[in-house]
């Protein structure tokens, strides 16, 4: 038995082994490539906590991993939340950029289409990754060439046809293409092109976007996005397709270098690719190098580029990885076609297989085109070769096809036809115009004016009917008749019935769904305002002079820019016993109603422990357990100063919050900041606390991050520029000195502003 099985392992083909070696490796290439964008991501989040907390590079992977572990989130969703958190999307030409940042899915989306190696798989990640979820239909990549011509190198959702009609978009057709390239602008057009501009999409009036793709040195390229129908493009979805905009961009400038032997010979003319690429059968471009070599294939239609599991990336690539299994076979029948300049035929290859094996090339041709190159054509292992249009219909899922017999009174169907009629196997096939007794009456009456339409006028006609299933119920049927015509005569009509009965079913429930979604968006609404007068509500009062001895005390709180974008800032300052004064000022993560009310847990209970007199790292720690225990674990940043009037010194610790800046004689200077993790994040942290001794006359500005951060500056760059607006204040009351700081504002993140300014007298 041992030595039959032994036999027939060396009886195995070695084409075999090739083929399932090249698809094993394909599956591990798109593993890795899957996973080189996820540790990807997981890397720039850790820079984030690196340069946030001053961890080591170890300590702050490790910090995400457990981040992620304790809060029950996939690291990867943590990443991409920190990311945003830290820089959101960069504003790309937008004069309003009111998103807080990308998504998850979109910077998922963006990372692992990066990963990808051809631009037709950049394509196919950014629709079906992030953009399909924004209902988006398709996405075409035009690259800058020669000329300034575009031409159309990648693109996902979109048929071999409309491609091959926009592969080149040349200088002088002033299309919106054109503009957005020219001009680096993006065109947002909700209801289409208007006229006479022409776009790829699938129909005149269906949403598009078309953005200018732009690198380090200049315009590369064109972006374009298509929606299936007019729809509204708000500022959330541009920002999130702007963001995947320079994904495609980044690429594009960051092609991989290609291997020379790819790179060599005169390119194939665009003609016979475009005629290769609109067969619904396998079809390949192989050029032979003079000489010697393996045969490179040029160029592969889409039916190719499925039925060839080797075909990992773009071409040109050499033939023995396109299809492994029957390179040799193929390599022979090439090199005959060149040398007779006769079409070689073959039945099958490989011819060791059994005919209809998987994996085989049925009913193979080799064309000769010139010296150099061939047409490989096939169909795939197992297929009817017949080319008949009603066969491939009747293939189909829910079509079924027809031709009638005007001259004869008779039809025939593809076997799919009985079914979706609700007839019998071996009923006699009925011509168009003798449906009607199967239909609803109405529907009956409107069929026999189409047919009396198509054969007096010879048009091609549509009708959606209701045909009564044989178990009861409905099914709608779409017919499209199309006229048969010999020598300028009817002679037949020929056609396709498709069940759209799910599509109607799924219209009917989206209906209903954005009726409740309209009814959600209200009720978000009134939320969301009824959660800016509670934050507007809450915020104290400065209490009165007389209670804080020594001091001048003004604060400023600023809402989002946004209407009812609510944050969760808040500042805070206490009289305490004793005659010390407790300053805070904080920032919980988001916004929203669920932000605003962390803030008010937090605040009201940081109000409640400063009573206690403990000092401030004592009062972050236990803040730290209250956000830990509080409803929806929210997050934050703080800090907690409680001002000692008799040595004149400040008391602070800081939970990963921007420093406060102390302003002396003049000059304006950053406290160093004690290192302390962020509150929520960790359970049982310890915090630490400086002291600052002040001067009469020291003034201390506590804010949050909405008074300085930009997307388009580092904190750096934001602290210096913070440091130089106190410094230009020039004498005044503190409480004119915080509304010249909040007017001079140079943050454009859209978040809220707490300010806090304390003087010593």
């Amino acid at each position: 038995m041992d030595g039959e099985s032994s036999a027939t392992q060396r009886a195995r083909p070695p084409a075999a082994d090739a083929a399932q070696s090249v698809a094993q490796l394909a599956d591990e290439v798109a593993w890795l490539r899957e996973e080189l964008a996820r540790r990807h991501l997981l890397d720039l989040a850790a820079g984030v906590l690196v340069e946030r907390y001053a961890l080591e590079p170890a300590d702050a992977a490790e910090r995400l991993l457990a981040l992620a572990d304790d809060t029950g989130q996939r690291p990867e969703d943590l990443a991409a939340d920190l990311l945003n958190q830290a820089i959101g999307p960069p504003p790309a030409g937008s004069t309003a950029a009111e998103s807080a940042g990308p998504s998850r899915q979109v910077r998922r989306a963006g990372e692992l289409a990066e990963a990808q190696e051809s631009l037709d798989e950049v394509a196919e990640t950014l629709l079906s990754e992030a953009l399909a979820p924004l209902r988006a239909c398709g996405v075409l990549i035009w690259r800058q060439g020669a000329g300034d011509c575009l031409e159309l190198v990648g693109g996902a959702g979109h048929s071999g046809l409309e491609r091959t009609h926009w592969q080149w978009v040349p200088p002088l057709w002033p299309t919106p293409l054109r503009r957005a390239h020219a001009e680096g602008m993006p065109l947002w057009l909700p209801d289409g092109p208007t006229a006479p501009d022409r776009l790829p999409g699938p129909s005149s009036g269906a949403a598009r976007a078309v953005l200018p793709l732009r690198g380090d040195k200049g315009p590369l390229g064109v972006l374009l996005v298509c929606w299936p129908r007019p729809t509204e493009l708000p500022e959330e979805l541009r920002q999130d397709v702007l963001m995947l905009s320079q994904v495609a961009g980044r690429v594009l400038a960051a092609a991989r270098r290609r291997p020379s032997y790819l790179l060599s010979g005169p390119l194939p003319r665009p003609e016979l690719t475009s005629l290769l690429d609109l067969l619904a059968h396998p079809a390949l471009l192989v050029r032979s190098p003079s000489g010697a070599g393996e045969p490179l294939v040029e160029h592969a239609n889409q039916a190719a580029r499925h039925a060839a599991t080797g075909l990992l990336g773009p071409v040109p690539r050499p033939l023995g990885q396109v299809l492994p299994y029957a390179a040799s076979a193929l390599s022979k029948l090439i090199a005959r076609a060149h040398e007779s300049q006769v079409p070689q035929p073959e039945a099958q290859l490989p011819n060791e297989r059994r005919p209809g094996e998987p994996g085989t090339l049925a009913n193979v041709r080799v064309l000769p085109v010139d010296s150099e190159r061939a047409v490989v054509l096939w169909h795939l292992g197992g297929m009817d070769r017949s080319s008949s249009a009603l066969r491939v219909a009747g293939g189909l899922a829910g079509l079924g096809a027809f031709e009638d017999d005007v001259t004869a009174g008779t039809s025939r169907w593809t076997e799919h036809v009985f079914e979706l009629l609700g007839l019998a196997p071996d009923a006699r096939p009925r011509p168009l115009a003798e449906l009607g007794p199967l239909l609803e009456a109405q529907d009956s009456d409107e069929l026999a004016s189409l047919v009396g339409r198509l054969i007096d006028h010879q048009e091609s006609v549509k009708l959606v009917v209701r045909v009564r299933r044989p178990e009861g119920g409905l099914r709608r049927l779409r017919i499209i008749g199309e006229p048969v015509l010999t020598q300028g005569a009817l002679t037949g009509i020929a056609g396709i019935f498709q069940d759209i009965s799910a599509q109607y079913r799924t219209e009917v429930a989206l209906e209903a769904t954005f009726d409740q979604l309209a009814t959600v968006r209200e009720q978000s609404a009134v939320r969301h305002r009824l959660a800016l007068q509670l934050q507007q509500a809450i915020v104290p009062e400065v209490p009165d002079p007389r209670k804080l001895p020594g001091l001048q005390v003004a604060a400023r709180y600023r809402p989002a820019g946004q209407e009812y974008r609510v944050g969760g800032d808040w500042y805070d300052v206490l009289p305490l016993p004793g005659g010390r004064v407790m300053v805070a000022v904080g920032d919980v993560a988001g916004h929203g109603i669920e932000a605003a009310t962390g803030m008010v847990a937090l605040s009201n209970a940081l109000r409640g422990l400063a009573l206690t007199g403990q000092p401030p790292a004592r009062l972050l720690g236990w803040l730290n357990e209250v956000a830990l225990n509080t409803v929806g674990q929210p997050t934050a940043t703080g800090v907690c100063a409680v001002y000692d009037p008799d040595p004149r010194c400040l008391v602070w610790a800081s939970a990963g919050h921007l420093p406060p800046l102390l302003l002396r004689d003049g000059k304006a200077m950053v406290l160093k900041p004690t290192r302390n993790i962020l509150l929520g994040a960790l359970a049982e942290s310890t915090y630490h606390e400086k002291v600052t001794p002040l001067q009469a006359q020291d003034t201390l500005f506590l804010y949050t991050d909405g008074l300085i951060e930009r997307r388009d500056t580092d904190l750096g760059g934001s602290l210096a520029a913070l440091r130089d607006a106190v410094q230009a204040l020039g004498p005044a009351d503190v409480a004119e000195q915080a509304d010249r700081l909040l007017a001079r504002s140079t943050g454009d993140t859209e978040d809220d502003t707490s300010l806090v300014v304390l003087r010593i007298l």
